[in-house]
């Protein structure tokens, strides 16, 4: 049985009692929650030991959004893996559009976060996907494709047994505009057809979230499809109660 996930990137917002405050209401609701969907969250590095010490032994799980392509050293203003580890975190967000289209990061920088954060112990939630003028050329399953293959096809069955995938289609991220569910699907079950190629049986076993406005209204829709098995959520996480009602609707 592969893991349902619901991951709420929490992105640039948000003060230090701000992000208490939301935890606190999280973990108020998170009976509501079924008990096989594991619920995560991914403030910004300044309150990720705040946030921890308000969800410590619960049943809520840490993550960071982002970790450095070094272990140490004189990188200032980096976070490293190893540093976000000892926080502790258990998951770190690899890869996001943002971090690709802002901060041009390529594939020989996520190779180097995808081996520090296995290495620390992280399970690295690595994020592909195409834009607006990539969909609409029809060249998406090929921007994927290369994507997985540059950085994910590279790690060993062992590590790759760890990762998990997010599917976020940029031209659906904070626009409002959603996939379909085919829509969905149709990239969801290509991804683990790529994957399939490189590691067999280990990618029906893979957890893939989809990452593009994703909200209460259109959650259980996608969430039903064959192959998607949680989402990773953005705006929406930052409310309790619709964050909530997005984890319900498995």
């Amino acid at each position: 049985m592969r893991l349902k996930i619901v991951a709420g990137n929490w992105k640039m917002n948000t003060t230090v009692e701000q992000g208490v405050a939301l935890s606190q209401s999280l973990l108020e609701q998170i009976s509501q929650v079924p008990e096989d969907v594991i619920l995560a969250i991914a403030p910004p590095f300044t309150h990720l030991y705040s946030v921890y010490q308000q969800i410590v032994n619960s049943r809520i799980a840490l993550g960071a959004q982002n970790c450095a392509a070094y272990d140490k050293g004189a990188y200032t203003g980096e976070v490293s893996a190893a540093m976000l580890a000892s926080v502790p975190c258990k998951y770190v967000i690899i890869g996001h559009s943002e971090r690709r289209e802002y901060y041009r990061e390529d594939a020989p920088i996520l190779n180097k976060k995808l081996a520090l954060a296995l290495q620390a112990g992280l399970i690295p939630i690595f994020c592909v996907g195409e834009r607006l003028e990539e969909r609409e050329a029809g060249r998406h399953f090929e921007v994927i494709a290369s994507q997985l293959k540059e950085a994910i096809t590279v790690l060993t069955p062992s590590d790759f047994s760890k990762v998990v995938i997010a599917y976020e289609p940029v031209w659906a991220i904070g626009t409002g505009k959603t996939a379909t569910s085919e829509q969905a699907q149709e990239a969801h079950a290509f991804i683990r057809k790529i994957l399939a190629e490189s590691f067999g049986v280990l990618a029906a076993q893979t957890s893939i979230l989809y990452g593009g406005s994703c909200k209460s209204s259109n959650a259980a829709e996608l969430f039903a499809q064959k192959d998607i098995d949680g989402g990773l959520i953005g705006g929406a996480s930052l409310q309790a109660d619709e964050f909530i009602a997005i984890a319900k609707a498995f």
